[in-house]
């Protein structure tokens, strides 16, 4: 915390000039902006690799029905007819819904990842937040320069011509 009576503080900002002061609040918004940019980008990478891992979900459920079909359907029918002896036919019929319920599984926690990434609304956030920092910055007003007063000012025409 620093002290209201603290005279060091007032005395380094008062050597400061009016240039060094532009330079400093210009590069203090430059960082600002920055870091804007930073947070945004940061947001976004987030929302995307949530929607990539939906998306590699929906693949994955895809890949198994596609890929797990002929193989395992055999292997689920044989297993039905050896377990109960059924109808082969019947049998190969209860493999195929096991593997359309793993697709729908799959597919289900596809959604689940979609749904979080559209939550997330990163762009959003960023754009908000971006506004309000423009809100602030507009409603800061620089201090008034003081008017020059007349009687400090020479009384010779050089001089008035000079205003």
């Amino acid at each position: 915390m620093s002290d209201p009576g603290n005279t060091t503080a007032k005395a380094v900002g008062a050597d400061r000039s009016l240039g060094q002061l532009v330079a400093s609040a210009t590069a203090e918004m430059s960082a600002l902006v920055h870091d804007e940019i930073a947070l945004a980008k940061a947001q976004l990478r987030q929302d995307v690799k949530k929607a990539g891992l939906g998306g590699a979900a929906f693949s994955a459920a895809g890949m198994v029905l596609l890929f797990s079909l002929p193989m395992l359907s055999f292997a689920l029918a044989y297993g039905f007819r050896t377990w109960t002896g059924w109808n082969m036919a019947l049998c190969f019929l209860l493999s195929f819904a096991v593997n359309v319920l793993v697709a729908g599984l799959l597919a289900l926690i596809g959604t689940v990842f979609v749904k979080k990434a559209k939550k997330g609304q990163g762009p959003q956030k960023a754009v908000a937040s971006a506004k309000e920092t423009a809100a602030v910055l507009q409603n800061a007003k620089p201090h008034p320069r003081p008017e020059p007063r007349p009687e400090l000012m020479g009384s010779s025409r050089e001089d008035k011509a000079l205003l």
